[in-house]
């Protein structure tokens, strides 16, 4: 066949979502030229069938060597398939319910094979007027072939048969060798069963003519040897257990109470319930044990063995040996020659199986027309195989028409995953807990090994076991769910939280948290995180001071001594106290210094940016580093691209409660705790006055210039003092030169001194 050459090549358009570009399929062309696409640009490479919330008989078909997983292959081969059995494969777009007739392509071989076997669907079904076919009636197929004799799956029921005769001869075949159930539900034979059967029948037809070449030694009793043969074993060994116990009673009478139960015996049934089922009579002897009695087979007997004992002498005795109450050990000697050849002779038996037929029987099938007429029947059926089948296809065709778009659309692309509305078929149901609802839900079957490979995703994941009760008391259901925290906060969430989860179909369940692993959400919250982390020390701290506290307070109630551990303890609380007095008054300090220094401000800012840049700086990492890959890589997913997950998206899987259009919000709690305004403001004004008083007297500017003096300036020099002249004499008045504003250095040497 000709390639054409010319042709032009399919214009693909792709689209970025998620930082990496997705091939868009809009239209039947975008199908048809799928194959065609190179697998490095499709999203995914392989997913499991199991875990997706998507149409579980649409799964089976895809995955056509059944090792549970969907390939690239399989993908290509469903898109082919249905490209030629479509006249248009655009109306894959339309999500209708059911398959119009009028959209299988009729135009070629295979068309029309699947429109004639979607016409004798409807028409089983008794609906001749519909144009339009369901999966609803494809998977029906019991429905499709009830009634009829023939369906092509090689398979035939008794009923498939008009002799009577034949009718019976499957029957005995399936009693023999078993069955297999047909597309209409009822059981049947197909040729490798009728094969068995024919061929264990001659093997034991083969056997059963060496013994009657020898029947007055093999076969005493004709066809009932084989009946007979069973009682006989069944009781052999207590028979001649008696007749051994009968010889030693006559070898030596004083033996003869040893050799029956004694009383002991028999007082430890004394306290049972006893019947002719009880085990404990087992061991007894057939009957009482006399030198030399018979064995009576009807009367004073073991009530355990009473029925084999009468079997044995219906079937075995009395048409060997005639109406005999009691049998003697010669008797029973020669009993034991007839069925030693027997045995011998069982012992290389073939053709089990068909053994409970009898010889006569399975002579009569063997020889008679029975294997030809229902090989005949079978060939009828195989000749509607083709037919058959074309209602498998229409099956397929009828889920792909359904289903095959949305898993492109979830395979090739993750454009249901990115588009607003939608849900992809990882998405299990969404998750309510803590105020948030979680679309990003996705089913867990092994939470460890799942969260080992999960953690790289950089997403915070909320792991969830899932129970909700069965209708009609049909039990407890159970699942395991991840669920990814994309936005807000997250901080007080922890394991033992309760919430509930709403399944794709609308089931409820109830939610515990089992497990967290921790990752950020916001910068600004990363950006607080120390603080909060500082927080959470000092409370940490305080609760252990309490605790180490409360002990000792009350050790101390009951002694006068103060407790060393209590004194320890307010030091430490005095401690936290006086750094957190320090702190304010530092704080309060560097504020009034911000008026007169602005470099105060950028080092306090500095200090902030040292404290939470780090934090923040890898929250804003891991933020644009957040992958949906793990997370479905995790349940066996095969991704092919980098599936981002921005803030911006995030904020889109993680939902908080929107406020009702027009609803009126009222702040004021009434249970509120109850604030005191008027010592903040009494607070605040003696602080403003003290400010203020300080200002007046000047000593505010003092304070700030000893704690930060202006740069280029010195401190002034502190002249020595004269000496005091003598009581009488003048005065002698020192003076130093005046010095410039450029003070020398120390260096410039000693500055002379000029007198008077």
């Amino acid at each position: 066949m000709s390639v054409d050459t010319h042709r032009p090549a399919h214009r693909w358009r792709f689209n970025r979502f998620g930082g990496f570009d997705q091939v868009m399929i809009d239209s039947g062309e975008d199908i048809r030229h799928l194959p065609e696409l190179d697998p490095r640009l499709w999203a995914v490479l392989s997913c499991p069938t199991q875990g997706l919330e998507f149409d579980r008989h649409t799964l089976d078909l895809l995955d056509r060597d059944g090792d549970g997983r969907i390939c690239i292959d399989d993908i290509k081969e469903s898109v082919r398939w249905t490209c030629r059995r479509l006249k248009d494969p655009g109306d894959l777009f339309k999500h209708e319910a059911g398959l119009p007739l009028d959209a299988i392509d009729d135009g070629t071989e295979e068309g029309r094979l699947i429109l004639a076997s979607a016409w004798r669907i409807l028409d089983n079904l008794g609906r001749t007027e519909s144009t339009l076919i369901t999966a609803d009636e494809t998977a029906n197929t019991a429905q499709i072939f009830a009634g009829s004799r023939f369906n092509g799956d090689g398979v035939v029921q008794p009923s498939a048969a008009r002799d009577e005769s034949v009718a019976q001869a499957i029957s005995d075949i399936m009693r023999c060798v078993g069955s297999r159930p047909d597309r209409s539900g009822e059981e049947g034979i197909d040729r490798e069963l009728c094969a068995r059967f024919f061929a264990e029948a001659r093997e034991y037809l083969e056997w059963w003519a060496q013994a009657e070449a020898d029947a007055i030694n093999i076969l005493p009793l004709g066809e009932d040897t084989e009946s007979a043969a069973e009682l006989f074993e069944s009781v052999k060994t207590k028979i001649d257990d008696y007749f051994t116990r009968a010889r030693l009673a006559d070898y030596d009478q004083r033996a003869t109470e040893r050799l029956n139960p004694s009383a002991a015996d028999y007082a430890a049934l004394a306290n049972q319930t006893l019947s002719s089922a009880t085990e404990s009579l087992a061991g007894f002897p057939l009957a009482r044990v006399e030198p030399g009695r018979p064995l009576p087979l009807r009367q004073g007997v073991n009530p355990r063995w009473a029925r084999e004992l009468d079997a044995f002498r219906t079937r075995v005795v009395v048409p060997l040996l005639g109406d005999i109450e009691c049998l003697t050990e010669a008797q029973w000697l020669d009993l034991s020659a007839r069925f030693e050849a027997h045995a011998v002779w069982r012992a290389h038996r073939r053709g089990a199986l068909v053994a409970p037929l009898g010889a006569t029987r399975l002579r009569a099938l063997v020889e008679g027309p029975f294997q030809a007429a229902i090989a005949d029947l079978i060939e009828q059926d195989l000749e509607l195989a083709g037919v058959s089948d074309a209602i498998d296809s229409v099956d397929r065709l009828v889920h792909y028409y359904q289903h095959l778009e949305p898993l492109l659309q979830n395979f090739v692309s993750l454009r249901d995953f990115y588009t607003p509305g939608r849900k992809a078929v990882f998405q299990a149901g969404t998750l309510y807990l803590d105020g948030y609802a979680c679309d990003l839900c996705v089913r867990v079957d092994d939470l460890e090994r799942h969260a080992a490979l999960a953690q790289f995703s950089q997403i915070y994941l909320v792991y969830c076991d899932c129970r909700r009760r069965l209708p009609a008391g049909g039990g407890t259901e159970t699942l395991t769910i991840v669920a990814a925290l994309t936005a807000g906060e997250g901080g007080r969430l922890a394991v033992g939280h309760h919430g509930i989860f709403y399944d794709r179909d609308g089931a409820d369940w109830d939610a515990t948290v089992v497990k967290l692993i921790e990752q950020p959400l916001s910068v600004w919250r990363a950006f607080w995180s120390p603080y909060r982390g500082l927080v959470r020390l000092i409370t940490q701290t305080m609760e252990g001071v309490t605790a180490e506290v409360r002990p000792a307070l009350a050790e101390g109630s009951r002694r006068t001594d103060p407790p060393v551990r209590c004194t320890r303890s307010g030091v430490w609380i005095g401690g936290v106290l006086l750094v957190g007095v320090v702190g304010a008054i530092s704080l309060a300090t560097v504020g009034m210094g911000l008026v007169y220094e602005w470099r105060v401000l950028v080092g306090l800012l500095g200090l902030m940016g040292a404290i939470s840049g780090p934090s923040v700086l890898l929250a804003h990492l891991r933020l644009r580093q957040r992958t949906l890959n793990p997370l479905l890589e995790a349940n066996g997913w095969a991704v092919n691209a980098q599936a981002r997950i921005s803030a911006r998206f995030g904020a889109t899987l993680t939902r908080m409660a929107p406020w009702p259009k027009g609803a009126v919000r009222s702040l004021r709690d009434p249970y509120a705790d109850k604030r005191c305004p008027w010592m903040t403001d009494l607070v605040l004004l003696v602080l403003l006055a003290g400010l203020i008083l300080v200002w007046c007297n000047g000593d505010l500017a003092d304070w700030i210039d000893r704690l930060m003096p202006q740069p280029g300036t010195e401190m002034p020099a502190v002249e020595p003092a004269a000496p005091l002249a003598e009581v009488g004499e003048p005065a002698t008045e020192t003076r130093l030169p005046a010095r410039s504003a450029q003070a020398p250095d120390a260096a410039d040497g000693p500055v002379p001194e000029t007198a008077d």
